[in-house]
């Protein structure tokens, strides 16, 4: 239609449309991938996005592609982007966009929708839906574009608004008639616009660096906390000169893990428990005191007084679970390299006898745990399954981890140390299921280095059928499902009737030939040493892979680590 419409206009005038507008507003301001599902109205959008050269990845539904597209922002720091059709195909794509912003992610999800006068006159379009008003309540900003010439602008504010200040999910409404818009070349490219300095760097007040500097001097047992934040912030030789300079043990949440390597002397990971007990001043980079830190209270934190430290680029941050005595209002950065510079060359490291302390209690824990990761069980257990993907990822440490489920997500997550920075993707503050295949997609396209995907046979479930879309681009995705038959375990029983419980799967599945039925590879693997041939094999060919990694169905808690959650039943069991 559009391309007829460019035809019939006067030979000697150029003119272009608003397909090609805003093609033209993503490339100029370096978008260089889609992620999104084809269809009505942005099907030809796809089309010629990738004939300009733009990758348009196509996914099988379009939650992954939104996670895919939350996942590259943290990557790149650039806005991923999400293409997806009007009403059912935008509200699929929500999801994602409410947990790009709940995790700080930059992203953009464009959808096309129905022509506002339909929308406003409720008379009945096809996928009639007012978009923007939905997507106002779960994300940071909502636009939308009714005029082509209004495209560099629609473009340029959403790309600002997700990058801006904390980082989070931008939604961008395009109605079906605006691609079809035809106006004149000249002033269509004059209207594009380039942003500049879109995230410009937001500088502390030496007033609360000073103010932080002497909270830290005067502790005893002082603690760092490095969040997603810290590490979205790539200001990773930084945060290793603070890491270092202090003396301060640190304790990175799971996405931060590898900023500085878990292996490091000062890491507290396998202490968690002693040094969020037994601190006294608590330093959060990046981190906040969210229900993933028992909000900065109760059992988890000791009776030990505490003083907090706080460096976020959102000031409503401070205060929101208790009192912030130290509040650092700046980007990472710029508010981490203003610390440095406060310290002098001076700086007395922190009490040898508390770091001697936390690295007693690590070492002590990890001796605990290293023989259960060198069984060979079969069937396999958790821990020698883990053992010897730990190792895996010890000798590929460009490799990304992806990883989500429940026993799963808990267990990789302690188990396997990192090495290198943003090399760990998961769920992130929701806590959300079917994160894998569309991270998973993102990481291997927006990196170009090898994954491993590590998955719970319930979340697979999720997103298992983008594995077609991991063939289709023969990505180099190796995921390993730890199949329990079911969620937690599979040997729970419905005693009230035939059905099965709740929360047992087929017994036996082998997802393994899901993978084989696109033409990737299929490994069915039931004990740790063939687990480890199969992912090594998989990793140095390259090859899209599923291994079906056989766990005792007996293995597994309720909900992991975060049983606690679960409402009790305060009526007696007769």
């Amino acid at each position: 239609m559009a391309e007829a419409a460019l035809k019939a206009a006067d030979d000697t005038q150029d003119l272009t449309d608003g397909f090609h507008l805003i093609i033209d507003a993503l490339k100029l301001n370096d978008i260089k991938t889609i992620y999104g599902v084809p269809g009505i109205p942005i099907t030809d959008f796809g089309r010629m996005a990738q004939a300009e050269g733009i990758r348009v990845l196509s996914f099988r539904h379009e939650q992954n592609a939104g996670y895919a597209a939350a996942i590259a922002g943290f990557l790149t720091k650039k806005p991923g982007v999400c293409l997806t059709v009007s009403a059912p195909g935008f509200l699929n794509g929500l999801t994602a966009l409410a947990h790009a912003t709940t995790n700080c992610f930059p992203m953009i999800l464009i959808s096309g929708s129905s022509e506002r006068e339909i929308v406003d006159l409720q008379q009945g379009d096809y996928e009639e839906m007012d978009q923007l008003a939905i997507a106002k309540t779960m994300c940071k900003a909502a636009f939308r574009v009714l005029h082509a010439a209004d495209i560099g602008i629609g473009v340029a504010r959403a790309y600002r608004a997700a990058v801006s200040g904390r980082p989070g999910g931008v939604y961008l409404d395009l109605p079906a008639k605006l691609f079809g818009q035809v106006m004149d070349a000249a002033k269509g490219k004059k209207s594009l616009v380039k942003v500049i300095d879109p995230a410009p760097a937001q500088i502390p007040a030496p007033a609360a660096v000073k103010r932080a500097l002497d909270v830290l001097k005067a502790a005893k047992k002082p603690l760092i906390i490095l969040g997603k934040g810290a590490a979205y912030a790539q200001a990773d030789e930084a945060i290793k000169t603070l890491v270092e300079k202090s003396g301060i043990p640190f304790l990175p949440m799971s996405m931060a893990k590898g900023l500085l390597p878990d292996t490091h002397p000062q890491c507290a990971g396998a202490a968690r428990s002693t040094v969020l007990k037994d601190s006294d001043v608590v330093m959060m980079i990046g981190a906040r005191l969210n229900w993933l830190l028992s909000h900065g209270k109760g059992k988890t934190w000791g009776d030990a007084p505490k003083k907090f430290v706080q460096i976020d680029i959102e000031p409503r941050e401070m205060d929101s679970n208790v009192e912030i005595a130290a509040p650092v209002v700046g980007d990472i950065g710029s508010c981490v390299a203003a610390l440095i510079d406060g310290m002098g060359s001076s700086w007395t490291k922190a009490p040898s006898d508390w770091m001697g302390a936390v690295t007693a209690k690590r070492d002590e824990n990890v001796a605990k745990m290293a023989p259960r990761l060198m069984n060979n069980n079969n069937p396999m257990d958790y821990h020698g399954a883990l053992g010897v993907l730990r190792t895996i990822v010890k000798e590929r440490p460009d490799a990304i981890l992806v990883n989500e489920g429940a026993n799963t997500l808990d267990l990789t997550r302690g188990v396997i140390d990192m090495y290198k920075p943003r090399k760990r993707l998961d769920v992130g503050t929701w806590g959300v299921m079917g994160i894998g295949m569309g991270q998973a997609i993102a990481a291997a396209v927006e990196t170009g280095k090898p994954v491993l995907c590590i998955e719970g046979d319930s979340a697979f479930g999720f997103s298992g059928m983008e594995v077609e879309t991991i063939c289709r681009y023969n990505l180099p995705v190796c995921i390993v499902i730890f199949n329990n038959d079911g969620i937690y375990r599979g040997t729970d029983q419905n005693k009230a009737s035939s059905d099965p419980a709740t929360t047992v799967f087929v017994k036996g599945a082998r997802y393994d030939k899901m993978m084989e039925a696109f033409g990737g590879v299929g490994v069915h693997a039931t004990t740790p040493d063939e687990l480890k041939r199969a992912v090594n094999a998989a990793m140095d060919s390259g090859k899209p892979t599923l291994i079906n990694a056989a766990i005792d169905p007996a293995a597994g808690s309720e909900s992991g680590r975060i049983g606690n959650l679960n409402p009790q039943s305060q009526l007696k069991k007769k």
